[in-house]
């Protein structure tokens, strides 16, 4: 069973909510904050990323290393074989592959789409530009992103507009160029606010996900999500 990539679909209001509970933190959040698995045929366990498989799912914070703690020690079978009430169930250890490729991917997907849409922009200056031109509606950073060109758009950004958003992604600017097709892709504005939100969510999934563990060095600037 394939996890789907991201689409141009709008979220319904069912989709945003109500809130669901983690089986293993018991953290209450949005769905769409939130990863939801399904019990396949033969009672493995997989991704629901995009929450969209029919029948019942379980639903798991994005926190990597909790999931990897409780998928060794099996918690996360026994919190599944709780939640699905039914038949076999087998947690295999390449879940974690799974979730780490498929939130990478709706992510990048979701960034592909909006770059092809025109609602993104790349590079600090004109970013900067934008910025003080009160069109720029979130930030987000390759994860190696230098520190002082972090702070200096954020800081821009939070005096226009507090109310946006800025990010650093767990991933290279060598990896975030070649997903995107660009070179050098270090910092990323969302200039439409409706994209802005559509990128936050899988992009804040993504990076919760990851944690202080994510790969390459963190920018300074991931302050703020909201």
């Amino acid at each position: 069973m394939a996890e789907s990539t991201c689409d141009d679909t709008p979220l319904t209001p069912d989709e945003t909510g109500p809130e669901r509970r983690c089986i293993l933190s018991g953290v209450h959040d949005e769905r769409v904050a939130l990863i939801r698995l399904v019990r396949a045929p033969d009672g493995q366990i997989l991704p629901d990323l995009g929450a969209k498989l029919p029948g019942r799912g379980a639903w798991l914070a994005p926190d990597r290393a909790l999931i990897v703690k409780a998928l060794q020690n099996g918690k996360l079978k026994a919190a599944c074989a709780r939640a699905f009430k039914t038949g076999e169930i087998l947690v295999e250890p390449g879940l974690i592959a799974l979730l780490d490729a498929g939130l990478a991917r709706r992510a990048l997907d979701r960034l592909g789409l909006e770059r092809k849409a025109g609602h993104v922009i790349f590079g600090a200056e004109k970013i900067a530009d934008a910025i003080g031109a009160g069109k720029v509606y979130g930030l987000l950073h390759a994860g190696d992103a230098a520190d002082d060109g972090v702070r200096w758009l954020d800081n821009a950004l939070a005096r226009i507009d507090p109310d946006s958003y800025c990010m650093s992604l767990p991933v290279s600017r060598a990896e975030l160029s070649l997903a995107l097709g660009r070179d050098n892709v270090v910092h990323i504005a969302a200039i439409d606010s409706e994209a802005a939100e559509r990128l936050k969510r899988d992009a804040a999934r993504w990076r919760s996900y990851w944690g202080d563990s994510a790969p390459g060095q963190l920018a300074g600037g991931d302050t703020k999500v909201m």
